[in-house]
């Protein structure tokens, strides 16, 4: 079957899944009280999940090429960390806007590796790398340390937001997520540039590509993307690891033909653990970070176990 087929096989199922998706879960009786939860809730979660998912993916897929790290993810760089900072920060002192702290945080964490990857005199991706694991750590700490002074409902919250959820999302907030998802697909436009540098610094320079420059504007638009995402959903891991290799696998490394793969991957992958989250216990609902969590766990093991 030819990459393009594959391709196309990919789009249709994209479309199916986001059509019937919004249709699973419990039946209401009463044909207007569906509609109303079909249009007001259902679809526009949907639709958020889709764009959360595409966005995680396609960031994750730019990590991957840029630092040329099978395990490379969007949460690399610590951004995940920030927002989880800035969100336990405003649940605790009863800020009602979380998303906005969340965002501020995960700014403030792109801020820093930005900072301490200038100490070298050129912007390199090893410098970048060991910074974002050390911003990483350094805010994850001091989320514990919130959460430690919490008290039990403040914890809970806190502790419900670093799940990942999916359950807040309406029409307002999914508006609110798609420029975040067109920052991920303007870093992903530089094709030519990803498939270069995935095979270093010293390819790209025989190539005419500029490393220093392209390496600081796919981590502006990257840590953009994933900040908006991380701030409205809360982290929800894994997607952007599984996706881009379930793509790869299927249409190969071409990034111009793994963008849109990638994105389609990941659309579909978060919007099935988005159904399967709130349709497992329901009336209950499980956040939907679990379950990204119970199937990257095993992914990320057959990952290694394939690398070495």
């Amino acid at each position: 079957m030819t990459v393009g087929r594959r391709l196309l096989i990919m789009v249709a199922t994209a479309v199916a899944i986001l059509l019937t998706a919004p249709l699973v879960g419990p039946l209401f009786s009463d044909t207007d009280t569906f509609q109303q939860v079909l249009i007001t809730i259902r679809l526009p979660r949907t639709i958020a999940a889709f764009l959360a998912g595409a966005t995680l993916s396609l960031c994750g897929m730019i990590f991957q090429a840029l630092f040329r790290n099978d395990l490379a993810s969007p949460y690399t760089l610590g951004i995940s960390s920030g927002a989880s900072f800035g969100a336990a920060v405003a649940i605790l002192l009863g800020i009602t806007s979380v998303p906005m702290a969340a965002l501020l945080g995960a700014l403030i964490a792109v801020a820093v590796v930005w900072r301490l990857s200038l100490i070298e005199s050129r912007f390199g991706s090893h410098t970048m790398l060991l910074a974002g694991v050390a911003t990483g750590f350094f805010f994850s700490g001091l989320t514990i340390f919130v959460q430690y002074l919490a008290d039990f409902s403040h914890g809970y919250r806190i502790l419900h937001w670093l799940m990942g959820s999916l359950d807040a999302m309406g029409w307002p907030e999914t508006v609110r997520i798609a420029p975040f998802f067109l920052f991920a697909v303007v870093a992903a436009l530089f094709h030519r540039e990803l498939d270069i540098l995935s095979f270093g610094e010293e390819a790209a320079a025989a190539r005419g590509v500029d490393y220093s420059r392209t390496l600081l504007a796919q981590f502006i638009l990257t840590s953009i993307a994933v900040a908006g995402i991380v701030a409205a959903t809360g982290p929800i891991g894994f997607v952007g690891l599984i996706a881009p290799h379930s793509a790869r696998l299927l249409v190969g490394p071409r990034h111009c033909i793994l963008t849109p793969a990638s994105a389609l991957t990941g659309g579909v992958l978060l919007t099935l653990c988005d159904t399967l989250a709130r349709t497992l216990i329901a009336p209950g609902e499980i956040p939907v970070g679990v379950v990204t969590a119970l199937l990257g766990g095993p992914f990320f093991l057959w990952l290694l176990l394939r690398g070495r």
